[in-house]
């Protein structure tokens, strides 16, 4: 497996790198302490082509390879979580979808201005009471003549909420007309359908950046158009779409294992205890050494899902192995650099702080690390 990159991914991952470097890392940080998603920055970088990097070109986007999108997120990720966690969210299950289960009208109408970086996208799966038990969903779809009645709730969906949202793609249960339970369904509800309304922007510890938040629908008209896919399988749909959104998250867990390793270095280079730099004591060598370690077995492990992906092989057992490995590093890493930071660390006003707490949700999104264990046992054959 060769996993260097191509001409045309190192220009991806070196445009996203300059980007991040002149206009993510000056901004995205007043955003987070703002907690408000930064549209601007998102626009933008739909100008440079980024909203649709794993769309086809026929549909507007670039055309651009799992690994090069793996490439991008490293670099994305070093200067913030929050804006690298709403493009990963646009570009896998809130693009995927519809690129991979919808019609060409479908495509023209919603996947286009996606791609062209003119609106961002969601998917609404998790509820209050449904969220790694994802057959526990309860909201309803209810078949009508020329479209469903859609009727429930859904909790901490991103990017659903922001100026430049086009709305959301749900998953809901279906119902037949005896008003027994059929399947699940896929279907778009777009901003400002009547009935579809939003609560405020949900106080994470972390992503503060994100825009997240909980969805109402009542009495919701879909029609039949709105419908993506099969009206009966639409949970194995998602599903699929979730396997390249694990890889998405495993790879915005490198980027944040890089970024908390780079400031871990730089202040233990500098910072000076008994009379030298505390680089100089074994203590921290060694908290630094196991962090570049573990983040080269994630790496591997990442990119390789993301290689399997590309070249058409399956990949459900890999990219749930880099999505638990990779989150498990980013979390203990990001707390041993804290650790060598020591009191400052601590307190907010420490750009590692600020990773620190962007890190716990990337061992629940896309999938708990528990749902990843069972996911990669069941592969294995229990």
């Amino acid at each position: 497996m060769d996993l260097a990159l191509t001409e045309r991914e190192r220009d991806l991952a070196e445009l996203c790198r300059e980007f991040a470097t002149k206009e993510v890392a000056r901004r995205a940080p007043d955003a987070w302490e703002r907690a408000v998603c930064p549209t601007d920055l998102l626009r933008e970088m739909g100008a440079l082509g980024l909203l649709g990097v794993l769309v086809p070109e026929q549909w507007g986007g670039i055309g651009m390879s799992t690994v090069g999108f793996v490439a991008a997120m490293e670099q994305l990720g070093l200067a913030d979580q929050s804006v690298a966690a709403a493009w990963q969210a646009h570009v896998t299950i809130g693009s995927l979808p519809l690129l991979l289960f919808g019609d060409d009208a479908q495509r023209e109408r919603w996947l286009r201005p996606l791609a062209e970086g003119r609106a961002l996208g969601a998917f609404g799966l998790t509820e209050p009471d449904a969220g790694s038990d994802t057959r526990g969903i309860k909201t309803r779809a209810e078949r009508r003549d020329g479209g469903w009645l859609v009727n429930g709730r859904k909790a901490f969906i991103s990017n659903a909420g922001t100026d430049m949202s086009f709305g959301v793609t749900l998953l809901a249960r279906t119902v037949d007309d005896s008003g027994d339970p059929a399947g699940f369904a896929t279907l778009v509800v777009e901003k400002d359908t009547p009935g579809f309304t939003m609560g405020p922007k949900l106080r994470g510890i972390g992503w503060r950046g994100l825009d997240t938040r909980e969805l109402f629908f009542d009495d919701v008209w879909v029609p039949d158009d709105n419908l993506v896919g099969d009206p009966n399988l639409g949970l194995g749909q998602f599903l699929q779409t979730l396997e390249v959104g694990r890889i998405s998250i495993a790879a915005l867990s490198l980027s944040l294992t890089q970024a908390v390793l780079d400031m871990g270095l730089e202040y233990a280079r500098h910072r000076e205890q008994f009379g030298s730099p505390i680089a100089k004591f074994q203590a921290v060598q060694f908290k630094l050494a196991d962090i570049a370690t573990e983040l080269e077995a994630a790496r591997w492990l990442t990119y390789r899902a993301a290689f399997l992906r590309d070249s058409g092989q399956p990949f459900l057992k890999e990219a749930s192995m880099a999505k638990l490995k990779a989150s498990r590093v980013a979390t203990w890493a990001a707390s041993e650099a804290v650790q060598i930071h020591g009191g400052i660390g601590y307190m907010l006003e420490s750009p590692v702080a600020r990773f620190y707490c962007d890190a716990k949700v990337l061992e629940i999104g896309e999938g708990t690390n528990e749902i990843q264990h069972i996911v990669i046992a069941r592969a294995l054959g229990c």
